[in-house]
């Protein structure tokens, strides 16, 4: 069983000005997972991956990388990170395979061009690697920004909003490189409000709202426990949803001239076949019934109360 390569204790984080960012967040990462943080803007993503990697103070509580205290052991924790913030900041001037370069000196290791050569061809980069970054396009140099990260081989990689503002193809890219680089063993914490990229790529989902953790699951048992099934009955006209709702545990679809009945509730007993009777008594007439199940978005929209 893989072991926690990051544990968050009690941490919270209040601005001068009063404004609380996080509250008593309680979160353990497993080595070699890739765990999505989803929230909406200013729910408190970026400033827990800044606690983490040191960037900013934490008001109270701990956090421990690889074993090692944040705050006491600064240098060694922050050696075991690579970050990929969300704002594309690189020197327009200088080449691609300098830049990487520089990143990996600035953490104090040895020149490494095997290395560096490695994670440029993995990035689809080689072939840039003399190319100023002012010559690049928005993707290359996110790309470039991942590469930096790597540079001094980090066992964890965190990703802030890697895809925002990028297109679809190269958000597909994107999520295939993730994969790739959780074979070769790097954690990967990611932030996104992306609900297709948390439910594309990652192991775990962690949701956050208003600073604080609402849940952390792994994500195929929080899409069995939340992602009910519903039985969707549409009728030939609307209907007043109260001539049901007393016996079953119902809601009316926003077209107004369908019932929803959770798939739970349908399994029951006979209170499907109850339902239908009593929809034929009133009246209404049948055009279709189908089940569906409950999106990764709509459970997140359960949770955050929106």
């Amino acid at each position: 069983m893989n072991q926690n390569i990051i544990q968050i204790s009690h941490l919270s984080k209040t601005y001068k000005d009063g404004t609380v960012a996080l509250e008593n967040i309680n979160l353990n990462i497993t080595d070699g997972e890739i765990i999505a943080l989803l929230g909406p803007n200013g729910a408190g993503k970026t400033t827990l991956i800044s606690a983490i990697c040191g960037i900013t103070n934490i008001s109270s509580g701990k956090v421990t990388v690889g074993g090692y205290d944040v705050v006491e052991n600064y240098k060694k924790t922050r050696a075991l990170i690579g970050l990929v913030p969300q704002e594309i900041a690189l020197q327009p001037f200088e080449k691609v395979i300098d830049v990487v370069r520089y990143s990996r000196n600035l953490f104090g290791c040895a020149n490494d061009d095997a290395h560096i050569e490695k994670i440029l061809r993995r990035l689809l980069l080689w072939d840039k690697k003399d190319k100023r970054i002012v010559e690049l396009s928005g993707g290359m140099k996110r790309r470039v920004i991942i590469a930096k990260a790597l540079s001094h081989e980090p066992k964890i990689l965190f990703l802030d909003e890697p895809t925002a503002g990028v297109d679809v193809d190269l958000r597909f890219d994107m999520w295939e490189l993730i994969k790739k680089l959780r074979e070769d063993g790097t954690t990967i914490i990611l932030t996104t409000h992306y609900i297709e990229e948390a439910e594309e790529i990652a192991d775990r989902i962690s949701i956050i709202d208003k600073g604080k953790i609402q849940l952390t699951e792994q994500k195929a048992e929080l899409m069995q426990r939340l992602g009910k099934k519903v039985i969707n009955i549409k009728l030939d006209q609307e209907i007043d949803i109260q001539l049901f709702s007393d016996e079953h545990n119902l809601s009316q679809g926003s077209d107004k001239a369908s019932i929803i009945m959770h798939y739970s509730d349908a399994k029951k007993d006979d209170s499907l076949d109850r339902l239908l009777i009593k929809i034929k008594k009133e009246k209404y007439k049948i055009v279709n019934i189908e089940t569906d199940e409950k999106s990764l978005e709509e459970i997140f929209l359960d949770v955050v109360g929106k």
